[in-house]
């Protein structure tokens, strides 16, 4: 048994992406942990929803076949709502030893307007958090 059994990664199906996955491959890998990557699906009208669905899915089976190639155990799940909330209610009932995200990387200024869904789950969360910034972030 390692350090880490049960990691859950949020994804969001952009180039940020890459370096968490990458870096938990090996993580899980050297611990012998299980991933749950999760989605959060998040549109605010109907037309939005199953173009969001349909690449929430396509999302999590891309992250998942990266992950499992590595031979790391993986379980997909995708959920509907505001992410940092959807993030915080998945650690309550998965109960992960860690949560790994990406980061956009974006300055204090942008942070403090726009929130952040990686300050919002550090803030409000028990579970050890991983952040790794986006190599696409400046």
């Amino acid at each position: 048994m390692g350090v880490y059994e049960r990691i859950l990664v949020p994804v969001e199906g952009t180039e940020t992406d890459g370096p968490v996955l990458d870096h938990i491959a090996e993580v899980a890998a050297m611990c012998g942990a299980e991933v749950t990557l999760l989605r959060v699906a998040h549109y605010h009208t109907r037309d939005e929803r199953a173009y969001e669905l349909e690449d929430a899915e396509g999302d999590l089976e891309r992250a998942a076949e990266l992950l499992r190639s590595r031979g790391v155990t993986v379980h997909t799940l995708m959920v509907h709502g505001e992410p940092a909330e959807a993030i915080l209610q998945q650690a309550a009932e998965l109960k992960p030893d860690l949560i790994a995200m990406a980061t956009h990387g974006h300055g204090w200024a942008k942070r403090m307007v726009l929130g952040s869904v990686a300050d919002h789950v550090r803030h409000n969360s028990d579970v050890p958090l991983l952040l790794l910034k986006s190599r696409a972030a400046g």
